[in-house]
């Protein structure tokens, strides 16, 4: 039987185990200039002295103001590169891979001076009213996140994660409720995406795997559920996205902050049913923090790979710490292995 420290392939991506660190914004960046910083450094390579599989950075932004805030990370420059690439490069000296996530927050982007969304819809009251991007426009940004994912190949990542999540741009181009256009990319709310799918491919080796990060359900009146978000999976893994990582929420109460979201396990439902009705791996996420139930989504046969969010924010050796409690031999560096 399958554990949460089987070794797991995906095209040329080994991992020596089921454990991902999910991305999670640190707003972190000092000067305001998308450039990863000590602190990126230092949080990343830890984890892989931890023994996580596999590693996902953080949002990273296709434009300045693409950004949540501007301490986000951004890919919309070479100069970006070379800090990633520093990170990349300590990363597999320990050990494990890493992925990068692509993304642009739309209407969520709160220091853009004016955000720009599908249609002039805000998120909510306080929040700014976005200005809806002409068609040109639209087109103009598939290629700024092919460009943007060019570079993260160039800086040596394993894999690349497009973020159709948690009510951001592309989410925002295929909900119902917030894409109200006329034009093509209103008529089929899945053609954004696909785009920027497909330029992705253009520019990344064929081996290479592609993640896309998507809200499986929304927690608001109106909104779509599992066989809507099975449809556009569809549309995407058709497009060329190898494995989706299903999480939940961002156009109302996000899950994980209040409804449903609120006890351990909430989204493994929505991670089975796209893995299931698609036949395509998928990350599971959202309150797996404890060992025996990661790994018992990897037993049951819930998703290919688990995510250890907060868990792992507040423990960065919280794969070798799950080897010890769930009785596996250690993969500890030889530096802490009296520890366990």
């Amino acid at each position: 039987m399958e554990n949460l420290f089987s070794p797991y392939t995906l095209k040329n991506l080994d991992l020596k185990n089921r454990v991902v660190m999910p991305p999670m914004c640190q707003y972190s960046v000092e000067q305001k200039d998308g450039i990863a910083t000590d602190w990126h450094y230092v949080h990343y390579v830890s984890r892989a002295v931890g023994g996580t599989g596999l590693i996902i950075v953080e949002m990273t932004d296709v434009e300045p103001d693409g950004r949540i805030t501007d301490n986000d990370l951004g890919l919309w420059s070479d100069e970006q590169i070379p800090a990633l690439k520093r990170i990349v490069d300590a990363v597999h000296g320990y050990g494990s891979k890493i992925g990068i996530q692509i993304a642009h927050a739309g209407r969520k982007a709160e220091d853009a001076e004016v955000p720009v969304a599908p249609s002039a819809i805000a998120f909510d009251e306080g929040w700014k009213t976005p200005r809806a991007l002409s068609t040109q426009e639209a087109k103009e940004m598939v290629g700024k996140f092919r460009s943007s994912v060019e570079r993260a190949v160039r800086a040596g990542f394993d894999t690349i994660e497009l973020h159709g999540a948690h009510g951001y741009l592309i989410h925002q181009f295929h909900s119902p409720l917030t894409n109200k256009r006329d034009d093509e990319y209103g008529r089929d709310r899945t053609l954004f995406g696909r785009e920027i799918i497909r330029a992705a491919r253009e520019v990344m080796p064929e081996d290479m795997p592609l993640i896309m990060r998507i809200s499986a359900q929304e927690y608001v009146e109106g909104g779509y559920g599992i066989e809507e978000s099975a449809e556009i999976s569809r549309a995407y893994r058709e497009a060329g996205v190898d494995m989706f990582h299903v999480s939940s929420g961002g156009e109302g109460p996000i899950g994980a902050g209040g409804r449903p979201g609120t006890h351990a396990g909430y989204q493994i439902p929505l991670a089975r049913a796209i893995r299931e009705k698609l036949d395509v791996p998928v990350i599971a996420v959202g309150r797996l923090d404890e060992a025996a139930l990661a790994n018992a989504v990897i037993g049951n046969e819930d998703a290919d790979l688990v995510a250890v969010g907060r868990g792992m924010l507040r423990n960065p050796y919280w794969t070798i710490e799950a080897e010890a409690q769930l009785r596996r031999p250690s993969t500890a560096p030889k530096q802490y292995e009296r520890g366990f």
